[in-house]
């Protein structure tokens, strides 16, 4: 079974927001240092139960998207177009975490999907 594995909260202004989550939320943003302006957002122990997610500009109409960890990311967006979904973005290499995409339900509503890389599954 695939489960989700992270989340993306997008916004116009990210530094209003970051001071918003640590202060309600507990969590901690840390930089990340990759090809964009990303902020991952630890959001408890690792031990406990939960995801971590990001904070990041907005690049689509959609506020909050949540990525799923899958096997194979080739069966996989394969398996999206044939039942009426679409591949919006990617795939994409993600620096120490594997390779992702951009994808769209039949209804429009965006998810990530990500195959990690061998040694981190």
């Amino acid at each position: 079974m695939n489960r989700p594995i992270h989340f993306e909260i997008l916004t116009e202004n990210p530094e209003k927001v970051l001071p918003f989550y640590e202060a309600v939320l507990g969590w901690k943003p840390a930089t990340w240092d990759g090809p964009q302006t990303y902020w991952l957002m630890s959001t408890g122990d690792e031990e406990a139960l939960g995801i971590n997610g990001a904070i990041m500009g907005r690049h689509f109409d959609q506020a909050v998207i949540n990525t799923v960890n899958v096997e194979s990311l080739e069966k996989t967006l394969a398996q999206i177009e044939a039942h009426g979904g679409k591949l919006i973005n990617g795939p994409n290499q993600v620096p120490g975490a594997g390779t992702h995409a951009y994808c769209a339900d039949p209804d429009g509503i965006i998810f990530g999907v990500m195959e990690p890389l061998q040694n981190s599954a």
